[in-house]
């Protein structure tokens, strides 16, 4: 187990002389605390993976230092860092039964047969694989076989960390959530330092104590699920966090009011001094803009759908041209082709140039 600092850590594919711009890490420096559960959140081609493989050793690092516990380890090959990575597919020899797959990392470290029979039974048990200890592999299902492939990451109570590739990709929508439950609760038994790259919000926000979530390369914000969602850093955490996402909207901004569409918007903080020549805009995120009927203090938008999600109701409206969701409260009939927006001035967010701007209390 170990605490990662990553320093100022960058990496191209295209050589060390390609533009900084084109890197597919932008340098990064950060700190995971040991035992902690983290994920690395992004679309398709924002650098997760890379980062990922820089810190196992399948890649070396264009720039920068990894430290396991203060030691620089960035030269080393990937068994000499002592980290367990589990991938999209699972990796497990067909041949073998379950018990001597999951026995098979520590067998080949040479640790005592009696460890490795309490450590497998341990393991087995937490991942409900006990009464298939005896049973070849080849003919478990896709879940069980990935569950195999977890457990042989996490069988080493030894390791500074275990890495974690999309590891549910393959497995059925209905038993995701139970893989993801019991690797939640994997993690407070064991207490290692699990780093887990997906794509998918839910699969990041359920499983992390703390969510890195990455752009183009670069890591945008870093936080619990909590601050994600209440206060994005940047316009794409506020997209890509939340269903439906944050309303980033083009705005004027001054002192303690904002004007969507020709309609001012009561702020909660004062924007005085805003950066000159920045696109300014403002989020604020469906839950905390609610429809009502059209009234003169009300910005109104026209109304083109409702969106029934069962537990809520999301109105699609336009404002200009400009979409924009909002909350219909239970009960509530829009009487026409319009609608007020009430907005909670707490809730409303100021941007410069995608990011985030504390106003003046």
């Amino acid at each position: 187990m170990a605490r990662i600092d990553l320093v100022d850590l960058a990496h191209t594919y295209s050589g060390n002389s390609a533009d900084p711009e084109s890197y597919a890490l932008k340098p990064i420096s950060m700190t995971w605390r040991q035992g902690g559960a983290y994920a690395l959140l992004g679309p398709s081609g924002c650098g997760k993976t890379t980062l990922l493989n820089l810190i196992s050793g399948i890649v070396t690092p264009s720039r920068g230092k990894i430290l396991f516990d203060d030691i620089d380890i960035t030269p080393l090959s990937t068994q000499k860092r002592n980290i367990a990575q589990v991938f999209q597919f699972p990796v497990i020899y067909d041949t073998m039964t379950v018990g001597e797959n999951l026995a098979f990392p520590l067998k080949n470290r040479g640790v005592p047969r009696r460890e490795i029979d309490a450590r497998v039974a341990e393991i087995a048990g937490l991942l409900d694989l006990t009464p298939y200890l005896a049973r070849k592999a080849t003919r478990l299902t896709a879940d069980a076989k990935q569950k195999i492939s977890l457990g042989r990451g996490l069988v080493r109570s030894d390791v500074a960390a275990v890495l974690f590739d999309e590891p549910l990709t393959v497995i059925d929508p209905e038993l995701k959530w139970q893989l993801r439950s019991k690797l939640k609760a994997l993690h407070r038994e064991l207490d290692l330092t699990m780093i887990y790259v997906t794509h998918d919000q839910t699969e990041a926000l359920t499983f992390a104590d703390t969510v890195v979530v990455m752009h183009d390369g670069r890591v945008v914000q870093s936080g619990t699920p909590a601050e994600l969602f209440d206060k994005p850093e940047h316009t794409f955490v506020g997209y890509f966090i939340g269903s439906p996402g944050m309303n980033i909207v083009p705005a004027q901004v001054h002192g303690r009011e904002a004007v969507i569409g020709g309609h001012p918007i009561a702020l909660n903080r004062a924007y005085d001094h805003l950066p000159s020549g920045a696109t300014i805009e403002v989020g604020v995120r469906p839950e905390f803009v609610t429809v009502a009927p059209p009234a003169l203090d009300l910005l109104t938008a026209n109304v083109e759908r409702i969106d029934d999600l069962g537990r809520v109701r999301f109105a699609r409206v336009r404002i200009g041209d400009v979409k924009f969701n909002a909350r219909v409260p239970a009960g509530f009939s829009i009487p026409g082709a319009q609608a007020g927006l009430k907005f909670d001035p707490a809730r409303v967010h100021v941007y410069a140039d995608s990011r985030l701007v504390e106003g003046a209390a």
